[in-house]
């Protein structure tokens, strides 16, 4: 097992042209067809777009016809969660992992659950729902941290939470979980693809977000009204408890800044082998008046007076 000491603190157009003559109609018709927009997936369970200012009046005739069975229900979370398809996680796998799926396979879940029971009472007090776990640099063992995080909120029978991964330039859920055909997590996020045709359900407690393919421009990603759009799509449909996000770290690129303003807080994870105080203290000068920070995990303490806190 890993050693982690830490400290709680569409086309667009038809494919086939057939043999028709290519004339000038042709071509105008074609040249129409490419400057249409795409076509953007709808989620059977989104709810209706509001009613226009001056809504038509149809006869009485075509509302006895069944004219308002094209109004679409408001969203119904039960049904949405038993829409996605289901994975199933291999215990023995991520506990080489240090990864545990039920609290009995090692103590270090009790840390773990610690952690979730002060996070989800401090953020359910302020009525916040998005926890991004980030970190300053790479290698510090945040998306660690998310999974086990998440696991261990997902352990409550009655419960729901949403696990994320939004490192968009080097998604590593997918493969610390050992799931792969993980769909690009981009054609949810621009609503390419609806949010039931992406997400994964472990059991009837943990849909996950995964991601297999790096995304270059991530940050103009995250600043897409699409992604904004996508992931309020996805709090209402999913309602969840908590939804914890694998963010981006704070210090390499402008990628944790664009995607503050979809997140009510952070928390930030360091590496006690690498991480040094002006970089926490540079992380907590961004987060200051932008972003509640909610606390720090110190992972591979060092300090050995410290492994009561600790995870060994």
């Amino acid at each position: 097992m890993a050693n982690h000491d830490i400290l709680l603190s569409s086309a667009r157009w038809p494919a086939d042209l057939g043999q028709a003559p290519m004339d000038d109609d042709s071509f105008r018709k074609m040249a129409e067809e490419i400057k249409r927009p795409r076509t953007t997936a709808v989620s059977v369970f989104r709810a209706a777009p509001q009613a226009a200012q001056h809504p038509t009046v149809l006869p009485a005739s075509e509302k006895d016809a069944g004219s308002t069975a094209l109004n679409l229900s408001a969203p119904n979370p039960d049904r949405v969660w038993e829409s996605l398809g289901i994975v199933t996680l291999d215990p023995a796998q991520l506990s080489g992992k240090g990864l545990f799926i039920e609290s009995q396979q090692s103590s270090v879940t009790t840390y773990f659950d610690i952690l979730r029971t002060r996070l989800l009472h401090a953020m359910q007090e302020r009525g916040w729902k998005r926890l991004a776990i980030t970190s300053p640099t790479h290698g510090c063992g945040k998306t660690f941290v998310a999974a086990n995080l998440a696991l261990s909120l997902a352990r409550r029978p009655s419960s729901r939470t949403v696990l994320l991964d939004l490192e968009l330039r080097h998604p590593g859920l997918a493969k610390l979980f050992g799931l792969a055909d993980i769909g690009p997590i981009r054609d949810f996020l621009n609503g390419e693809q609806p949010l039931e045709s992406h997400f994964q359900r472990v059991g009837r407690t943990l849909a996950l977000g995964l991601n297999s393919t790096p995304i270059p421009d991530a940050a103009e990603t995250l600043h897409e009204p699409s992604t904004a759009a996508s992931l309020s799509e996805m709090m209402i449909q999913l309602n969840p408890e908590l939804a914890v996000i694998d963010a981006p770290p704070v210090l390499v690129s402008d990628d944790m800044l664009a995607l503050l303003p979809q997140v009510d807080a952070v928390l930030l994870v360091v590496d006690g082998t690498r991480t040094t105080a002006e970089e926490v203290r540079a992380c907590e000068r961004l987060f200051s008046n932008q972003c509640p920070l909610m606390g720090v995990v110190l992972n591979r303490a060092q300090d050995r007076k410290l492994r009561r806190f600790g995870i060994a």
